[in-house]
Order: C-alpha cells, then structure tokens, then sequence
C-alpha cells in the first residue's frame, strides 16, 4: 500500500481559509446593517401634584418629643 503524500496539505488548508475569508467578507458586504433607531428627545412635561404646591411639615410622634 503506497504512502499518502501529505506535503501540500499545509497549503490546501491555508488556501480553504484564505478563500472562506473573503466570501464572507463578500457576503457581509452586501448584507445591510441597520442602525439602531435614535430615540427623538420629547419635552418632558412635569405635572405638579398638590404635594408640591404647599410646604408640608414632618411632625415626630408626640412619644419622641421628649427625648435628651
């Protein structure tokens, strides 16, 4: 049974991923990537609640008043 010559397969699997190489990059490059939509800046609008109108006092507990 003859030996299987194995010299030029260094070469043979270079090529492949040479050649693999650019037809992806041939097929990426007529693939079309779309950007991310951008967000439009909305006014925010501030609604005011009827806490925010009036100046509002925190009472402690009538227990804690007397505390050193």
């Amino acid at each position: 049974m003859p030996q299987l010559n194995i010299s030029p397969w260094p070469m043979v699997i270079l090529s492949m991923i040479v050649t693999l190489f650019f037809i992806t990059q041939l097929k990426l490059l007529n693939f079309t990537f779309y950007t991310t939509p951008t967000s439009k800046l909305t006014k925010t609008q501030k609604h005011k609640s009827t806490w925010e109108l009036k100046w509002t006092k925190i009472y402690s507990l009538p227990s804690m008043s007397q505390q050193s």
